[in-house]
C-alpha cells in the first residue's frame, strides 16, 4: 500500500469521525443552519460550495485521463462534500497502482 493511499485513508477516517460527531451533535440540517447565523458562517459555507464545484469540474476532467468513472464521486460530493473528492483520489490511486502492477 502506497504512502499516498495510507495518507488519504487516514484523512478520510479522521474527517469521517469529525463528521459523525457533528452529525450526532447538530444533525444533517443543523450543520448547514449553523452557517446562516452570521456572515462568517455564510463565508465558510460559500467557500465549501465553491471548492466542491471546482473539485467536481476537476474530477470530470481528470477522469478522462485516469479512467475512473467520476459520477459516483460527483454525487457523493453533492451529498457529502469533501468525501467525494477524497474517495475519488483513493479510487484513482488504486487504479493507478493496479495499472502499474499489470
Amino acid at each position: 500500500m502506497s504512502h499516498r493511499l495510507v495518507a488519504l485513508l487516514a484523512v478520510i477516517a479522521a474527517f469521517g469521525a469529525l463528521s459523525a460527531m457533528a452529525l450526532m451533535e447538530a444533525g444533517y440540517i443543523g450543520i448547514f443552519m449553523q452557517h446562516f447565523q452570521n456572515y462568517a458562517g455564510m463565508q465558510v459555507l460559500t467557500d465549501l460550495v465553491i471548492v466542491c464545484v471546482l473539485a467536481i469540474i476537476w474530477m470530470i476532467g481528470d477522469a478522462k485521463t485516469s479512467g475512473v468513472n467520476p459520477w459516483p464521486f460527483v454525487v457523493l460530493t453533492l451529498v457529502a462534500g469533501s468525501f467525494g473528492p477524497l474517495f475519488y483520489l483513493v479510487a484513482r490511486e488504486v487504479k493507478s497502482r493496479a495499472a502499474q502492477t499489470a
